[in-house]
């Protein structure tokens, strides 16, 4: 399965004929998709949009392909667990249900305690000024999870001159490049790490240590990242710098589900502390329309 989120990107070489393309957008008028699905003009074609007359329900129609309705009260960024992402995932062989476990959820003290606790955090910390969120990962298969986050802390509470700014910083490698600012630059900073737990990594081949380097015998690549991430938070505990940590046990539906509904939830409960509506994005229409005036 392949994801065309933006435009100039990699096409795969395939065979349009046996493919299948679920071609999304709540709107049905997005610039980026309707451009994107035009590569794939051969292919068959399924489309995910609100019921509602626009270019992608025409489209359908001329071609006889199927719509799903995209219920026109769920936001692109909060539409992870709607069928948005849940025919992907079923296509995949993943069992939706098991995505969406609300109700256990909502009884379960301890994730209702830390859901409370964050967002007084972090609250708090936009309060005191600390409004940039610096994401810390430590796990490159997060990216496409963390850059969801990014969009959704983002588009929801950038408005009316509040806000967080996210940054994703992958560790350890910007500890050679934006460690530096973090620890001895400006105080606007909080930091949120996120980490999984995968001791299947390659471990250094001992033959090749050079003395003074006896310290990495045996050592996997994910052992020495995790002393990486432990020394990152002990020396942000003594330099009284802010962060929370959340680490991953297991990449299943479960988690999964877990994890998008927690971080919606904070994200909602943020926009009403601070007098936001976090459902909306009316600034970017004027990007859309000036881009549409460009190109006519």
């Amino acid at each position: 399965m392949y994801f065309y989120d933006n435009l100039g990107v990699t096409v795969p070489k395939i065979t349009q004929k046996k493919n299948l393309d679920i071609v999304i957008s709540k709107s049905g008028s997005t610039l980026e998709t309707i451009v994107n699905q035009n590569i794939f003009s051969k292919s068959k074609k399924l489309f995910i949009t609100e019921n509602k007359k626009s270019y992608l329900t025409d489209l359908a129609l001329k071609l006889k392909s199927e719509i799903f309705e995209h219920r026109n009260f769920v936001g692109g960024r909060y539409s992870a667990l709607s069928e948005v992402g849940m025919l992907p995932a079923e296509l995949l062989g993943l069992k939706s249900e098991k995505f969406k476990k609300f109700d256990n959820l909502i009884k379960n003290k301890k994730f209702t305690n830390t859901l409370i606790n964050n967002v007084d955090m972090m609250y708090k910390f936009y309060s005191s000024g600390k409004t940039n969120s610096v994401i810390l990962n430590f796990d490159n298969s997060l990216m496409s999870l963390l850059e969801w986050y990014q969009q959704l802390l983002s588009e929801s509470l950038g408005k009316k001159g509040k806000g967080f700014f996210p940054i994703i910083s992958n560790l350890p490698k910007d500890n050679h490049s934006l460690m530096q600012l973090y620890l001895d630059g400006n105080k606007n900073n909080f930091f949120t790490i996120f980490d999984t737990i995968d001791y299947n990594t390659p471990k250094i081949n001992n033959k090749n240590l050079l003395s003074g380097y006896k310290f990495l015998k045996n050592k996997s690549i994910k052992s020495v990242m995790i002393a990486q991430r432990c020394a990152v938070e002990r020396v942000f505990k003594n330099q009284g710098l802010k962060f929370r940590n959340f680490e991953i046990l297991n990449k299943d539906e479960e988690s999964l589900g877990i994890i998008f509904t927690y971080f919606m939830l904070e994200t909602i409960l943020l926009g009403k502390l601070m007098k936001l509506n976090p459902f909306d994005q009316p600034a970017v229409e004027s990007i859309k329309k000036e881009t549409k005036r460009i190109l006519s």
